[in-house]
């Protein structure tokens, strides 16, 4: 749980973006993905942000995957690459729920 509060900032009185940072963009079927990989026990984890705009609304959908890398580039490629995964699989129905 300690890696979702680092992630999100929760109890630590920062920022999620001073936590994370967004590290590579892509558009993908009318969707901006983000990756967002953070630190946890020296590795970078996989994370990442889906985001569309839905009825003049920003809708979005965090997402965190196991794998970990000592390589922010290799976590970065591999979270968007999850991110196109999720958009085609899934589409709008990541903002339900």
């Amino acid at each position: 749980m300690s890696f979702l509060k680092k992630l999100f900032g929760a109890g630590t009185g920062a920022a999620p973006a001073e936590v994370a940072t967004v590290t590579g963009e892509t558009e993908h079927k009318g969707f901006t993905i983000k990756a967002v990989p953070f630190k946890e026990n020296g590795q970078f984890q996989t994370a990442g942000l889906i985001e569309k705009l839905v009825d003049g609304t920003l809708r979005s959908h965090r997402f965190i995957r196991a794998d970990r890398s000592p390589s922010v580039e290799e976590v970065t490629s591999l979270a968007l690459q999850k991110g196109q995964l999720m958009v085609d699989q899934m589409g709008e129905s990541l903002f339900q729920g």
